[in-house]
């Protein structure tokens, strides 16, 4: 993909109603008017923001399962992809940060947007666990730490859907070594080296 994308073509990738474009299109301004102030995202990104963030956060509602009602981001920081997903529809969204600021962002962001969400304002640890359907984070951690940190959530029959690029081939062999796991991976629409990593059937390696 080259040039920058506009809302319009978003519209047409995504299949979105008029009034959640509206939500959006509200989300990107607000990022604009906080990233001046807090550091949400690169600012150089803000120029192409419907392909570099939103886009690529949407991306992943087209890999949940219909059926997924909670799911969990993980260092949510500016909503990425959490705070995108309950725009588009994911009923009970849990956005877990432990930056003030960007919690305070969340909040406001949530409010405008009338999006609801329940925003966790603490470390990932300190989170008492929730039966999630899917689990989401986007440049927070290596594979090997994300599953750490995935694992006290995800349910059984759940999954791990996770924004990764270039270096993914090397943090699913780190991984492996600690985790057996069923992997699945979805060509980014964003990005032409990100992949959309999906986790499945995760169960800790046992030593002897």
């Amino acid at each position: 993909m080259t040039g920058l994308l506009l809302p319009e073509e978003f519209a047409g990738l995504v299949a979105v109603s008029r009034e959640t474009m509206d939500r959006l299109r509200l989300y990107a301004e607000l990022l604009a008017k906080w990233t001046q102030r807090i550091n949400l995202v690169a600012p150089a990104s803000l120029g192409d923001v419907w392909r570099r963030h939103i886009l690529d956060s949407a991306q992943l509602a087209a890999q949940l399962p219909a059926t997924t009602a909670t799911l969990v981001d993980l260092g949510s920081g500016a909503g990425l992809p959490g705070l995108i997903l309950a725009i588009l529809g994911v009923p009970d969204v849990h956005l877990v940060e432990s930056d003030t600021r960007k919690a305070a962002f969340l909040r406001e962001a949530a409010r405008q947007t009338g999006t609801k969400v329940t925003i966790h304002a603490c470390r990932i640890d300190a989170v008492p666990p929730i039966a999630a359907d899917a689990v989401t984070a986007r440049a927070l951690a290596r594979l090997v730490i994300l599953l750490e940190y995935a694992v006290r959530f995800v349910k059984p029959a759940g999954a791990c859907y996770f924004l990764k690029g270039a270096s993914l081939v090397d943090e699913l062999t780190e991984a492996r070594k600690s985790w057996h796991m069923k992997v699945t991976e979805f060509r980014s629409l964003s990005d032409v080296s990100g992949v959309v990593v999906k986790l499945e059937s995760i169960v800790r390696e046992r030593h002897p």
